[in-house]
């Protein structure tokens, strides 16, 4: 079996931000080496995060897009949210990493060099950030991949500390007061921290297997609504989300003479009626006979704390 080709696709997004990273590498540095600005090692500093949690995400979006089988029955695409979630950690510890080298240089500073070439290679470093940046948000929107969404969310967090950069340091050439150069680094580094703790939150909640959001169960309920008219009722509805993956499970309760035929007719309906309101959604519904009280009693979402009959 193969796998996924739309997901399969996603790694040539992650080459593209790998090559990315490692031009703006080079960039960034040369332009802390010409300048001397704890400013702009900082920003060159996160950069090297960008190629880390890039190599992540390609290997995360690698495994995602490996087809379901024995051990993996519901699939591989959680593997993504480890990539995310990795990812903000490293923003985290790149956060601290600049403040250490930022609250150094406040109490030290050093006279900045060659600051308008500095400047220049860092804001044509920020352009292709910039660019990158765009293309993978739109490809995350595109294939609903929080992997790449978080690297896009990540290199646009470096366009916005480099912008911040670049005046601060451009500010501290101009008025001669150095110490500002390190009291830019501090604000970037407090700035990435909430992209660092805001990706780890949301890669906790998707490995919990936390409910779809409201609209999205609201549009299940509305399809399960919708069947009413036919004399049927359900419960017990539970979803999960797996990266793109969206799962439903529901119990739908049948008028008990109704042929097997007939129930599974309806199930069917059921099941494309909410595929078709949810993108890459797997439904499994369970049809329990209307009339038996044991069907009413089966309304807990774990089974297990159902007692015996």
């Amino acid at each position: 079996m193969r796998g996924s080709p739309r997901r399969g696709s996603l790694v040539g997004f992650a080459w593209l931000s790998i090559g990315a990273s490692l031009v703006i590498i080079c960039l960034k540095a040369y332009a802390y080496w010409i300048t001397g600005s704890v400013g702009l090692l900082s920003d060159a500093l996160e950069s090297l995060v960008n190629l880390a949690a890039a190599s992540v995400a390609l290997i995360a979006l690698t495994i995602a897009a490996r087809p379901a089988d024995d051990d993996h029955p519901y699939g591989h695409e959680k593997a993504e949210y480890f990539s995310s979630g990795v990812e903000g950690g490293m923003i985290l510890v790149a956060a601290v990493g600049i403040a250490i080298s930022a609250v150094d240089r406040f109490f030290h500073p050093q006279p900045l060099e060659h600051v308008p070439v500095g400047l220049a290679v860092s804001l044509i470093a920020t352009l292709i950030n910039f660019a990158v940046a765009r293309v993978l948000l739109a490809a995350a929107r595109r294939h609903d991949s929080i992997a790449l969404e978080a690297d896009a969310r990540h290199l646009m967090t470096d366009v916005w500390t480099s912008v911040g950069v670049v005046i601060g340091v451009g500010a501290a050439d101009v008025t001669g007061w150095n110490a500002l150069d390190a009291a830019v680094a501090l604000a970037v580094a407090f700035n990435i921290v909430w992209t660092g703790v805001s990706l780890v939150r949301r890669s906790a909640r998707g490995l919990m297997d936390t409910a779809l959001p409201d609209e999205e169960q609201t549009a299940i309920r509305e399809v399960l609504e919708s069947h009413r008219r036919d004399g049927i009722e359900y419960h017990a509805l539970r979803t999960r989300r797996a990266a793109s993956r969206r799962f439903v499970d529901v119990h739908i309760l049948v008028p008990g003479a109704w042929t097997v035929q007939r129930g599974h007719d309806l199930l069917e309906r059921i099941e494309g009626d909410i595929r078709a309101r949810l993108p890459n959604a797997t439904v499994f519904t369970h049809i329990e006979p209307i009339e038996d009280p044991a069907s009413w009693r089966d309304t807990a979402l774990d089974r297990s704390e159902i007692s015996d009959r």
